[in-house]
């Protein structure tokens, strides 16, 4: 072996070492959150968290169930705006979108996606609560919709743009008009992509924060209705660790790890929907 093979082999081993030494810890920081999060969470998480009103300020026990009933009506009023709205005009940037225009809105797009939560939740505040008058679950679905919307439309452009064009071709050949072409081949061959990347939207805006601070603010009862103030698992969370009650320190822990798991579980179904859509494309 010359000296030259020797250097190119040593230099292979070091920088094999090199990345694999980082991608063990860009692993470890998230094995570290969720074992922290365990290690002080799970002795409130129990039956009476996900059955419980939270406690009054100074008693101990309760839970966290307005809290996620109050997180799941806003996600729900989030994806009935967001998703329909993102996915049209994923559509359209892949299908219909000619160049300067398509280019304006991707750009737009991507703009947004990088926005910071706070402003879209001090915007959703000036042009839905201050007219309302007051806080409201639908004002919080509206805020956590804008974060959702162009998440949604790349992703959708992105798995579209992946259906080979002679699939397009051969249905227009047989007299399809181009938007039955979209509807009946298009998005079918694609729509185990397009629900991944909705599914990971939907986890994203899960846990934000910022934007229900403004918008739905917080209950410690049941939501009254669409239209009040509603509390939410990441607003509880930030509440109980605020406040110099241990019991609340513990739950507030707890409702990480729950909010945390419920993360994980949905981007581990995108992940295993997407493989099967590889699968099968390759089968």
């Amino acid at each position: 072996m010359t000296l030259r093979n020797r250097w190119r082999k040593a230099l292979s081993m070091v920088m094999l070492s090199l990345t694999g030494v980082c991608a063990v810890l860009a692993v470890s920081v998230l094995f570290l959150i969720l074992g922290y999060l365990v290690y002080n969470g799970w002795r409130s998480v129990d039956w009476n968290f996900f059955t419980k009103l939270p406690k009054p300020p100074g008693e101990t026990g309760g839970g966290m169930a307005n809290a996620i009933a109050g997180s799941a009506q806003i996600v729900l009023i989030a994806i009935v705006i967001g998703l329909p709205i993102g996915f049209m005009a994923g559509v359209y940037l892949s299908e219909f979108g000619g160049k300067i225009f398509a280019s304006i809105v991707r750009y737009m797009a991507d703009l947004l996606n990088g926005v910071p939560s706070i402003v879209i939740g001090i915007f959703a505040w000036s042009v839905v609560v201050v007219p309302m008058g007051h806080f409201s679950a639908l004002a919080g679905g509206v805020a956590l919709s804008l974060i959702l919307i162009p998440i949604t439309a790349r992703s959708t452009e992105q798995f579209l743009s992946t259906v080979p064009q002679t699939l397009r071709e051969g249905a227009l050949a047989l007299g399809a008009s181009k938007w039955k072409t979209i509807a009946t081949v298009v998005v079918p061959a694609a729509y185990r992509g397009i629900a991944t990347g909705m599914i990971l939207g939907v986890a994203r805006i899960s846990g934000e924060t910022a934007p229900l601070l403004f918008t739905s603010l917080n209950n410690q009862f049941w939501s009254a209705g669409w239209n009040q103030p509603t509390a939410s698992l990441p607003i509880m969370i930030y509440s109980h660790a605020q406040a110099p009650y241990d019991d609340w320190h513990r739950q507030a822990w707890a409702g990480g790890l729950v909010l945390l798991a419920m993360v994980l579980t949905t981007n581990i179904a995108a992940r295993w929907i997407l493989s099967r859509g590889i699968s099968v494309q390759k089968g």
